[in-house]
């Protein structure tokens, strides 16, 4: 079975249960793969990142699985403001987060709710250089964890969104993206846009960031703020002290 997420922001549970841990969340318009179903209760796979958890089966529609692997070959296209509305007939306004998928819009067999959208779209790959503009987009944003919206997000599902909006796929946890891409030896090699990525003291990711000019950093702690990097990590101004251990940069693009 095959379904799409047709509500604003639906959470993501490690375990059919309203008391599980939210892990990550489903975003209007993202399509999933339907692994099982248990009571109310649906294991899901998320078709973007393969991510997968437990949703509330009343949150999200049915759709064949033609129109699934159509979704899936189609381009991306992502509501590009904080916050818009997609409309209905019946003047149902539908509040829809920044990155919330658009996708779908056009096809009559999954657009049962005839489901209209005004506002700002964005699609395809852009620069690197843009990544920092997407990332102040979400400047502030309490953090959530499992969050993936400038109302809640935590550190990997921020720099997942900011690439995504920019037409880049990266896995969804800090741990799985720290696989990925071409590993830097110093910060003096990085580029604005990369991603430096921190440990505990078991020598486990932990934590990322996206690396911005002049030794800066912009990352999901607290809040989505901007902080200084240097070679022993992420350095407070606030606090007058180093928050998180570098352990790696990797350059993904």
């Amino acid at each position: 079975m095959f379904g799409i997420c047709n509500l604003a922001i639906v959470p993501v549970r490690s375990e059919p249960s309203d008391r599980s841990e939210i892990v990550t969340q489903l975003l209007f318009g993202e399509h999933i793969e339907i692994l099982e179903r248990q009571n109310q209760w649906s294991k899901i796979k998320i078709q973007f990142d393969d991510y997968e958890g437990w949703v509330d089966s009343k949150q999200y529609q049915i759709i064949s699985e033609a129109n699934y692997n159509q979704l899936s070959n189609e381009a991306i296209i992502l509501n590009a403001d904080l916050i818009d509305y997609i409309t209905a007939p019946n003047n149902l306004l539908l509040p829809i987060p920044l990155g919330a998928s658009l996708s779908f819009l056009n096809n009559s067999e999954i657009n049962t709710s005839n489901f209209d959208f005004e506002g700002t779209k964005t699609s395809g790959v852009k620069p690197k250089n843009a990544l920092i503009a997407t990332a102040f987009m979400y400047l502030n944003a309490p953090y959530l964890w499992g969050g993936k919206t400038p109302f809640g997000i935590d550190c990997s599902g921020f720099t997942q969104m900011v690439y995504k909006l920019n037409g880049y796929k990266i896995h969804r946890d800090a741990s799985q993206q720290a696989l990925e891409g071409e590993p830097l030896s110093f910060i003096e090699e990085s580029e604005v846009g990369d991603l430096a990525f921190f440990d505990n003291e078991e020598g486990n990711i932990i934590h990322v960031g996206i690396i911005m000019e002049n030794n800066y950093i912009i990352h999901a702690s607290g809040k989505v703020r901007i902080d200084r990097l240097d070679h022993l990590g992420i350095y407070n101004p606030e606090t007058n002290k180093h928050t998180h251990k570098l352990r790696v940069i990797k350059k993904i693009i």
